[in-house]
């Protein structure tokens, strides 16, 4: 039994290229623009990659980089005399780029300190080499033309850039075991608020009878029923029932709630 291997679409020549574009450009013409999507969709996700590796958010990225490719779509001019790949390229890494500048970051920055970053990164790379040792921040500061406040504040907030996922692996030990962040988490203890309410009815038993303290006692704590209650102190289940509502009203008078 054969089994068909769907084909891959031929690629397209330049003057394909260009009269696909022109046909869209003049006419709307959608199926033009859906065959260039098409050939050119396997470079928008070549580039996505160079960007999205580690990442967790790569679908979101090649989203970016189609828009980034309809854009170049729809402001080529091939009357340039350049081919649409040289065009399109740039024009789809500024779209990944701007979206991870913008919204990749894990708390709100301001715009400024986020265009700061790449500066502040291409400066120490530079001084770093020009003085043969790691710059301070006022060198920095004095090379990219800016604060010392604003660099250290770059720095700071360059930490916020992605968080850490819960899930992520981290080695626990020397054996190679792995915890996940979400192990050491601490959580409340189920128990406290239990052992509060314990507390809390303990100390309002005094306005009860006796007889009341028992049937709350049997009910709440021990988790019995009013007919097994009722057969433990020889009353009816009816009388259990009467005066249990009674404890209770009074435990809620007493407890204020």
């Amino acid at each position: 039994m054969m089994i068909e291997q769907k084909s891959q679409p031929q690629r397209l020549s330049k003057e394909e290229i260009n009269q696909l574009i022109h046909s869209y450009q003049t006419c709307g013409d959608k199926e033009a623009e859906l065959t260039l999507v098409k050939n050119f969709e396997n470079l928008v996700v070549s580039l996505a990659r160079k960007y999205s590796k580690g990442r967790e958010f790569h679908d979101d990225i090649v989203q970016v980089g189609m828009l980034g490719l309809l854009g170049a779509i729809r402001r080529f001019d091939a009357s340039y005399g350049k081919n649409f790949e040289s065009f399109a390229i740039p024009t789809i890494l500024g779209e990944i780029k701007r979206y991870l500048r913008d919204k990749t970051w894990s708390v709100h920055v301001p715009r400024r300190i986020k265009e700061i970053g790449p500066k502040i990164k291409s400066a120490v790379d530079e001084l770093t080499t020009t003085l043969q040792r790691s710059p301070k921040v006022e060198e920095i500061a004095q090379k990219i033309e800016v604060s010392e406040e604003e660099v250290l504040e770059a720095m700071e907030m360059g930490k916020s850039y992605q968080a850490l996922s819960v899930d992520r692996s981290i080695e626990a030990d020397s054996d190679g075991a792995t915890i996940t962040l979400l192990d050491l988490v601490g959580e409340a203890e189920k128990g406290y608020e239990s052992v509060n309410q314990r507390l809390i009815l303990q100390n309002a038993l005094h306005v009860l009878t006796e007889r009341e303290k028992q049937i709350i006692s049997y009910t709440y704590l021990e988790n019995l029923s009013q007919k097994d209650t009722g057969e433990l102190l020889g009353i009816s289940q009816m009388h259990v029932s009467r005066l249990q509502r009674k404890a209770i009203k009074k435990l809620r008078t007493a407890i204020k709630v």
